[in-house]
């Protein structure tokens, strides 16, 4: 594997989202943090469904997008409360970040 290290970001979209695709309703995103534009970052999105993907589901996303762990990496979770500005109360909001390695040969 690659030395290069990056960051992954799992998050909870409670709104949906619209990038890449439009989603009706909470959604979890997982994305690798990349040098360069935000909309060129490495992002998979799950179906509509609010329930936290399994360890292994997040691993098979990221290798879709050409990443795994890297050595000895941990999801590390932390919550938060959701902006105010969303048409909904706030809402208790959960991430999880991890470090990440390019696979050999894939599309990092």
């Amino acid at each position: 594997m690659s030395s290069r290290v990056l960051r992954a970001q799992l998050s909870l979209r409670c709104c949906g989202t619209t990038v890449p695709v439009r989603t009706a309703g909470p959604c979890w995103q997982l994305y690798v943090v990349i040098t360069g534009l935000v909309s060129e970052w490495p992002v998979f999105t799950w179906p509509t469904s609010s329930q936290v993907p399994c360890r292994e589901a997040r691993s098979a996303a990221l290798a879709s997008l050409g990443f795994a762990l890297a050595d000895g990496a941990e999801w590390g979770w932390s919550e938060d409360t959701g902006p105010g500005y969303h048409p909904h109360p706030a809402r208790v909001v959960l991430m999880a970040v991890t470090k990440v390695q390019p696979l050999p040969g894939g599309v990092a």
